[in-house]
């Protein structure tokens, strides 16, 4: 689904450099301190030339050979760099492949990070992979940062990687064996976590599921709910509707979506109001989403990427170490944007008239039946030019809520009827303060469990619309925050 290297899209790949590994975060973490949490961005899909293309081996009972750059282009640092500069606190390397895969990672791509953890010492960086998912498309394992992260992933892509065997088992490749990865996992001492990617690439149409099922992604949080935590709510490739020179290519698709289109650049399973995502949470489930990269090869090499955090970024409100920031994931402390059309999104929700801490995005705050929530959004609307050079600002705010109801009796359900909005908020809502815009709105008298969520756009649509083949990513942009949960306490 990536464009093929053609004449002058062929250029040399920067070497790594060498050096020491370097360790961070040793030593027992301190109490985290929640007043100094801040967003950091990140992303968590990252591939480097150690996500090879694999060609015959001229003996057919032979794995076939692996040829580093020939999926991902680039060297670990060097993406490393790029996300540096592109504004990015925190990085996953998340490389795939064939028969043996695993090798390759444990014995070639993990010292290349470690040698890259010590030339890009600004970047928190994790070891991980695109997992080749049993009984589905491809999902990001990141790994907890420990002195036995390289054999615990190199035991996890072994065993469990629908690809890495030769010859190949068709009984890696069940739904069954995956949730047998999930147990494996969440038995780790340190567990990771595990984030479906590009979920609904495969589709067909809309509710058409492909390689993901709702009822997949429900035994994947009931079997490990601390591993299995969410979806990409907008993928990677976002620059497939470019072509090398920048121009639009009318032929493209956002996401390299081919099938059933994004809207606005997210997944139908995120961007759906009272869709798939909204289905989640109306049981009560923590499942979050994010947004990644995929970068494999940047677009003005005939790739359909961009760099990491030059279009998307996961913000995570941490402190910047290794364990928080899975810690922040695994909470739902995430809000994800597209375009820098936001930095910063602070969401609370406070029972009216109590002294009790303000939950926040991915919090919990119990009231009393029939007592008002306020709820107040903080967002900085930066005024600086974005990687494009251009200034978008948001031009709306959504506040959605829904009734939390339970389990549902049909695990395949796709669709919660009581997710509206709630208030759509625009200029003549919201105070400015310098770069940041405040609004608020009162809940009155909630007497259901609920949960509320934000979400912003630079456009005037009202939902986000299907993205046509060519759409310039830069015009269409959107923010998507994680939800809060009220409880009501009887």
């Amino acid at each position: 689904m990536r464009r093929p290297l053609i004449g002058a899209c062929v250029a040399a790949a920067v070497l790594a450099g060498g050096g020491q590994a370097l360790a961070h975060d040793q030593g027992p973490a301190p109490a985290p301190d929640m007043a100094q949490r801040r967003w950091l961005a990140g992303d968590h899909h990252v591939h480097s030339r150690f996500s090879a293309r694999y060609e015959p081996a001229p003996d057919p009972a032979s794995p076939p050979t692996a040829v580093l750059g020939g999926d991902g282009r680039y060297p670990i640092a060097t993406n490393a760099q790029m996300a540096l500069k592109h504004g990015l606190a925190w990085m996953v390397s998340t490389d795939h492949g064939g028969p043996n895969h695993s090798r390759i990672n444990r014995d070639q791509a993990y010292p290349e990070l470690q040698r890259s953890r010590l030339e890009v010492p600004g970047l928190i960086q994790f070891y991980g992979m695109e997992f080749d998912t049993p009984g589905g498309d491809h999902s990001s394992l990141i790994m907890p940062h420990s002195h036995d992260e390289r054999e615990l992933l190199f035991g996890i892509e072994s065993q469990f990687s629908k690809r890495d065997a030769h010859p190949a088992d068709p009984a890696r490749d069940t739904e069954p064996r995956m949730l047998d990865a999930l147990r494996h996992m969440q038995a780790l001492a340190a567990p990771p976590v595990v984030i479906a990617n590009h979920p609904s690439r495969s589709a067909k149409g809309v509710a058409a599921w492909g390689l993901y099922s709702p009822r997949e992604f429900r035994d994947w949080n009931d079997t490990a709910p601390k591993v299995a935590i969410g979806m990409e709510g907008a993928p990677g490739h976002q620059a497939s509707t470019l072509k090398p020179d920048g121009a639009q290519d009318p032929e493209g698709h956002r996401g390299a979506y081919a099938g059933s289109p994004t809207l606005g650049g997210f997944d139908q399973m995120t961007a759906r109001l009272g869709g798939f995502w909204d289905s989640m949470l109306g049981e009560g489930r923590r499942w979050w989403v994010t947004s990644t990269s995929d970068s494999h090869r940047h677009y003005s090499e005939c790739g359909n990427d961009f760099w990491p955090g030059a279009y998307s970024k996961t913000y995570v409100r941490v402190n910047p170490r290794h364990d928080d920031l899975l810690d922040g994931l695994r909470n739902g402390r995430v809000f994800v944007t597209t375009g820098d059309l936001i930095s910063e999104l602070d969401v609370t929700a406070r029972g009216h008239g109590r002294r009790t801490p303000a939950a926040e995005v991915g919090g919990r705050l119990r009231i009393r039946p029939g007592q008002d929530v306020e709820v107040t959004i903080r967002l900085r609307d930066p005024a600086g030019a974005n990687h494009a050079g251009r200034t978008p600002g948001v031009l709306r705010v959504d506040l959605i809520r829904s009734e939390v109801t339970g389990p549902v009796a049909d695990r395949t359900t796709a669709v919660n009827p009581s997710a509206r909005v709630e208030r759509r908020f625009t200029a003549t809502d919201w105070r400015r303060q310098g770069e940041y815009l405040i609004m608020a709105h009162t809940l009155r008298g909630v007497t259901d469990a609920s949960y509320i969520r934000v979400r912003g756009t630079s456009t005037t649509d009202l939902e986000p619309a299907p993205d046509p083949p060519g759409e310039d990513p830069w015009s269409d942009l959107w923010f998507y925050a994680n939800p809060i949960f009220i409880e009501v306490v009887r």
